[in-house]
């Protein structure tokens, strides 16, 4: 798991108040929580989120034993204002392994200010990550440069990188073998709970974007009562967890690979690397090879530029930089732009480690994946045919769960037609998550409506600068109101923002403190959501 450099916003936990939500009148009331914990709110806010407040929260390592081990859980908050709470709104950005701290923040401030100070924006690091204790960390600079390159170029390659995705798995089990067992998306939901009774509240507010959005569903499908309003953006397909997921972002990926070199080539004026997007293709392929025979700058090889360029994939608001970089090393023979541009968008800190340690434990566990090294081989194959941006990336990136230490549990059937009516944002194009699993979510939640953005590539559309969406977003968390199409496909559409322009993206900095514009917007969040998650 990468994140851009300068993004995130460090939030730290300290022990900590008791919150009372009001639950929804309009949904059945679930029997009365058990006693709440004593918890004490202390300040930490950040000059960009100046209202945050933090504190932790302890659960029980297994949730089938709950007088057992605890472990801590982080928290921040940003409370109501309002008169009146409709209880916590409970955030998540994804992953699995994203911290959700500095998440609140962003929704609060990115909210109408009416409707964010009736909610208790909650953000949490959840177990593994980040300010919560324990945290993973298998390997320590397990992403330092320059690696082997994905793509093998013989049997020997290929081994190699293998080799090191089992040496992964085998370092996790030895260092934190005692948690691997209980690093799976069910204990992460029922953490959610331990929050909920925590914060005292009868109901939560849910609002997930990417792996958030499973999380999501996973507890409501555990506590279906215990759900008031529930919003899921940019939706992971549930019938795909989580080897058929990743095979379905390979061809994705690269197809939005495709349009960013359409973009440049329109853009060949700013760029000069052509007018024909398959000729500007072709040239990044060249560059690829090239980086394998001599890195750019003694530290970006092909896998470094691969992950250079897999944020385009997320958010189009990177491509004028990313096209910069592109073009002059293409046109300049410029490595310095590729080494620079490798701290900014790929380079993995100690975050990054613990971001990633907690991604395999979790979808290693959550589900069966193959066993055997064979069906890898044949699906890489086939997907780097018809896709050969990320299909091998991709492929090591998630390679430890050929031989993680831990048996695999069953994935939980999250249909549901007992909780109420949820809100589902979608974009037609999006990588990370392809469309289709928001349909599948759509179907699986009885009575939930989809908002779709049209022509949109985006990873986290909503509350990133579209007010179409963020309109239907408000009503939600206002008072419930959805829209419905009485048929059997979206109930609303929303076309999509339109690309960046060259000349005045490419200045954004990466370092730009968060504002209300929606390009800077857009920029913001996309930096709390990382990528590969």
């Amino acid at each position: 798991m990468t994140k851009r450099a300068g993004i995130l916003v460090a939030v730290g936990a300290t022990v900590a108040g008791l919150v009372t939500a009001v639950p929804s009148a309009a949904s059945t009331a679930p029997p009365a929580p058990g006693p709440a914990a004593s918890l004490k709110w202390t300040a930490c806010g950040t000059q960009a989120y100046p209202a945050l407040q933090c504190a932790t929260v302890r659960a029980p390592l297994d949730h089938d034993r709950p007088s057992g081990r605890r472990i801590t859980l982080a928290l921040s908050r940003v409370p109501h204002t309002a008169k009146t709470s409709r209880g916590p709104l409970l955030v998540n950005p994804g992953g699995p392994g994203g911290s959700g701290l500095s998440l609140a923040g962003f929704v609060a401030s990115a909210l109408p200010a009416k409707v964010a100070a009736q909610y208790d924006v909650i953000g949490f690091d959840p177990r593994g990550v980040g300010e919560s204790t324990p945290a993973l960390d298998c390997v320590p600079g397990y992403f330092d440069p320059v690696r082997p390159g994905s793509v093998p170029d013989s049997l020997r390659s290929e081994r190699a990188n293998r080799e090191r995705a089992a040496s992964f798995a085998a370092a996790c089990g030895e260092k934190h073998g005692d948690l691997l067992p209980y690093m799976d998306s069910v204990s992460a939901a029922k953490d959610l709970d331990v929050i909920r009774q925590a914060l005292g509240a009868r109901q939560i507010n849910y609002f997930g974007y990417s792996y958030g959005t499973y999380l999501g569903a996973v507890y409501a499908k555990l506590f279906p009562e215990r759900v008031r309003r529930l919003v899921l953006d940019s939706i992971v397909d549930p019938d795909g967890v989580w080897y058929e997921d990743n095979l379905g972002q390979d061809y994705a990926f690269d197809a939005r690979h495709k349009a960013f070199a359409a973009w440049v080539a329109k853009n060949d004026a700013t760029y000069r690397l052509g007018t024909d997007p398959a000729k500007v293709e072709a040239a990044w392929y060249r560059m690829r090879d090239a980086v394998r025979k001599h890195p750019a700058g003694g530290t970006v090889g092909p896998s470094e530029l691969e992950d250079i360029f897999l944020p385009g994939g997320y958010y189009n608001g990177y491509w004028p930089e990313l096209a910069e970089v592109f073009a002059a090393y293409v046109n300049d023979a410029d490595e310095d732009a590729l080494a620079t541009a490798y701290e900014d968008f790929a380079a993995v800190d100690a975050s990054g480690d613990n971001g990633y340690s907690v991604y395999t434990a979790v979808q290693c566990r959550d589900a069966a994946w193959p066993r055997s090294w064979s069906t890898w081989r044949a699906d890489t194959a086939r997907a780097h045919r018809k896709a050969p941006l990320m299909a091998w990336n991709n492929t090591w990136y998630n390679a430890p769960c050929a031989t993680w230490p831990v048996a695999p549990l069953n994935p939980v059937r999250v249909t549901n037609d007992r909780i109420p009516p949820a809100l589902l944002f979608q974009a037609t194009d999006d990588a990370a998550t392809p469309y289709e699993g928001g349909v599948t979510m759509h179907r699986k939640l009885k009575g939930s409506s989809l908002v779709v953005e049209e022509g949109g590539g985006n990873h986290g559309i909503s509350l990133s600068g579209n007010d179409c969406l963020d309109a239907y977003l408000v009503d939600y968390l206002t008072d419930g109101t959805l829209p419905r199409s009485g048929g059997s496909g979206p109930d609303a559409v929303c076309d999509a923002l339109p690309d960046p322009e060259p000349a005045s993206a490419a200045k954004a900095s990466t370092k730009a403190a968060p504002s209300t514009g929606s390009a800077a917007k857009g920029l913001t969040l996309h930096g709390l959501l990382g990528t590969r998650g």
